[in-house]
């Protein structure tokens, strides 16, 4: 949401049915390694999830939707497929909007997995493009600017030991 990597025309706050943001994929490279696999966000099946739309020019559509598929799925962890979302704007507005949605049966579907579980794992794994934990910090602190609140996160994050006002202060020395 915060590192598009493409060029777009708008962005907004938008809100997509029947997915939710989880920490459910297992991450062998970029935040862990085989023998000490992290967790990486995903968009599971079921809830709802607000993030970011971005609105492409048409012609710059095709282009863009293939850099997004080499970059968030070149382990085929996901399925792309566009799905309506409402944007946040005030306007009320629905949208197509290419989603990546996990997919359950790749082995690197972790799953429904133990608040605990978690915890440990994002402490302990590091991967080529880091730590874990800093990922996972990273996403909090940036879904906290766009006024995104996930109770789950939250939770998670009070386990790692950084609750919301030692997230904030992090978040100001950026």
């Amino acid at each position: 949401m915060w590192r598009p990597g493409f060029r777009y025309e708008e962005s907004t706050h938008a809100l997509i049915e029947g997915a939710h943001r989880a920490l459910c994929l297992y991450s062998v490279v970029h935040r862990g390694v085989p023998t000490a696999p992290g967790l990486v966000f995903g968009l599971d099946k079921g809830g709802k999830c607000e993030g970011m739309a971005f609105r492409v020019a048409k012609q710059r559509a095709l282009d863009t939707r293939l850099y997004l598929q080499r970059r968030e799925n070149a382990m085929n962890t996901y399925h792309a497929s566009e799905q309506p979302v409402k944007l946040l704007d005030g306007s009320g507005r629905h949208v197509g909007a290419l989603c990546f949605v996990v997919d359950r049966r790749n082995r690197q579907y972790a799953g429904r997995i133990p608040l605990e579980m978690q915890a440990w794992l994002v402490r302990r794994s590091a991967g080529k493009s880091g730590a874990n934990i800093d990922y996972v910090v990273n996403t909090m602190l940036h879904l906290r600017e766009l006024g995104v609140h996930d109770a789950e996160l939250e939770r998670l994050m009070s386990r790692l030991g950084y609750g919301f006002m030692k997230a904030r202060c992090l978040g100001k020395s950026r």
